[in-house]
């Protein structure tokens, strides 16, 4: 990463590299073309407006858990038919506002939710489908913040009282049961979890066929994690095996789709976030490359225990022999982003930069200690 492009612009800020970015979006079509599999971009990934106009403009449907991200998605230019809307709490405004603009589906989490939507179809004097989010009960072996399948998990529908759900939506004259949807947990980077999850799916679509249930598609979620040790050497997920896994796995019947919603393999490996170094602390034992940037920025260190590549980029080409802790100015011990890390010798002004850093972390920041949000530089 040459350093000099950024000269004069002002830190933190996140960097996208538009290039990167494309050619994922290409493999994701390549394994994709010609099959039933249809791709959900997951907005909470990642809401920079001129990231979503070039997914949207590939074709690509959205994945939004609120309210604004619909309004958003639709500004951005994705379709409202293949905008799909997940979350455990919409909230009757946020509900109207996909009923109004004609959104393709809404994922019920709840037998609660069940009600509250067709009574809101109803006022509005419509009939809207759904997809019932079904919770497994599959430990996808990842971080508990970030696990979502496991069967008391605040999210989906226990399977003991799927059958219950599927009668009160079809007894509903306002709700259209389109299928099934799944979502296991992120940062997946085996494929175990993603076959046990067809397997379930293929014992449900047998078991209600017997009772003359047919679904038009099943939602495998997202899930696809990505290589943050090994940036460079791995910049675009390993799309080929994740869409055969899955389509190789599900018995789909004629005519019938398969969706997923994938944002962080999209989008993460595309972004990074720059940062200048504001001194480097020199301790008894240790020494620290305090930072510009904090947890405010990119809170996931401090959230989920992630750790990003760091590189210096000032000194890029010179020999990794020190050892830094890297850290950021906010009041917080766990505004830390790296123990004992390699790196050339750093220095104040150094450029820093975190990488693998587009997904979850321009969407997850805040003015936390008044700091104002990281810039945004996309080229």
């Amino acid at each position: 990463m040459n350093h000099k492009i950024f000269e004069g612009i002002r830190t933190p800020f996140y960097y996208y590299d538009k290039e990167l970015l494309e050619r994922t979006l290409d493999a994701i079509e390549s394994c994709t073309a010609g099959t039933p599999m249809k791709v959900h971009y997951a907005i909470k990934a990642n809401s920079e407006p001129e990231i979503l106009r070039i997914i949207s403009s590939r074709g690509f449907g959205a994945d939004c858990v609120s309210g604004n991200e619909i309004k958003t998605a639709i500004e951005c230019g994705f379709r409202p038919e293949n905008i799909y809307y997940a979350g455990v709490g919409k909230t009757d405004e946020e509900i109207l506002t996909g009923i109004d603009a004609g959104i393709g589906c809404f994922n019920i989490e709840s037998l609660e939710e069940i009600d509250i939507l067709s009574e809101l179809a109803s006022e509005r004097g419509v009939r809207v489908t759904v997809a019932l989010r079904v919770n497994p009960n599959i430990d996808a072996h990842t971080h508990e913040y970030i696990t979502t399948g496991l069967k008391e998990n605040k999210f989906g529908i226990d399977l003991r009282v799927l059958e219950d759900a599927i009668k009160k939506v079809k007894a509903s004259q306002h709700l259209d049961l389109g299928g099934l949807h799944f979502h296991i947990g992120s940062q997946i980077t085996i494929s175990e979890p993603f076959k046990i999850l067809c397997d379930r799916i293929n014992d449900l679509q047998a078991q209600f066929r017997l009772d003359g249930i047919k679904f038009r598609f099943f939602n495998v979620g997202g899930g696809l994690g990505i290589d943050y040790d090994n940036p460079d050497e791995n910049p675009i997920p390993d799309f080929t095996s994740y869409f055969d896994t899955i389509l190789s796995n599900l018995h789909l019947e004629e005519g019938q789709e398969v969706h997923c919603e994938l944002g962080r393999a999209i989008v993460a490996q595309c972004g990074s976030l720059i940062s200048k170094v504001v001194l480097v602390k020199k301790g008894l034992d240790k020494s620290f490359v305090i930072i510009d940037a904090g947890m405010s920025d990119l809170i996931r260190p401090a959230l989920y225990g992630a750790h990003h590549k760091i590189e210096n980029i000032s000194a890029e080409g010179l020999p990794t022999d020190k050892v830094y802790d890297v850290v950021g100015p906010i009041c917080e011990s766990s505004d830390i982003f790296g123990k004992d890390e390699l790196l050339p010798e750093t220095r104040r002004g150094d450029l820093i930069s975190l990488r693998s850093a587009g997904a979850y972390g321009s969407a997850m920041a805040s003015h936390y200690n008044m700091r104002d949000l990281p810039g945004v530089l996309i080229k």
